[in-house]
């Protein structure tokens, strides 16, 4: 079977409110962020994270985070892109619980990781439609960044 090949997309650095714990339960915790804006910036496109979207984080009780996010792109010439991303965060307890705290962490200490999807009525990024992405994440306390990569 042959390696998987990427191509760079974008750099994507969302502003998040600090996150709303619904509650813990027996399965887990239960947040939620909203996203305040952000910025966007690779080769083929680049612009604005509009506010708004969120990511419903589910944190099992032996750290591990599951992501759930959407939100809307505006770029710099107009078009809106709608995002969607699953993905995974957890690492060792003592660097979860230093993140949670909004405390700056090395991204090599814990493992963050997406996978994205896009939809435009836009045609000239009508491409991205068919688009299947990846990212890997860090989490410094004004919020997440990604380098988000297509799929080939």
């Amino acid at each position: 079977m042959e390696s998987i090949e990427t191509e760079f997309l974008f750099e994507l650095r969302i502003d998040v409110n600090p996150p709303l714990s619904v509650g813990k339960t027996e399965a887990g915790d239960r947040q939620f962020v909203v996203i305040r804006g952000g910025r966007f910036e690779g080769p083929k496109l680049k612009g604005e994270i509009l506010p708004g979207g969120a990511d419903a984080i589910f944190v099992e009780p032996d750290g591990l985070s599951k992501l759930d996010v959407r939100g809307v792109l505006k770029t710099d010439d107009g078009a809106l892109i709608y995002i969607q991303y699953i993905g995974r965060r957890h690492g060792p307890a003592e660097v979860m619980a230093r993140l949670r705290r909004g405390e700056p962490v090395d991204p090599s200490d814990y493992y963050f990781r997406t996978a994205l999807t896009f939809e435009t009525g836009d045609p000239r990024y009508a491409w991205l439609n068919g688009v299947v992405a990846v990212a890997k994440g860090q989490r410094p306390p004004q919020g997440p960044i990604y380098r988000v990569y297509q799929l080939l």
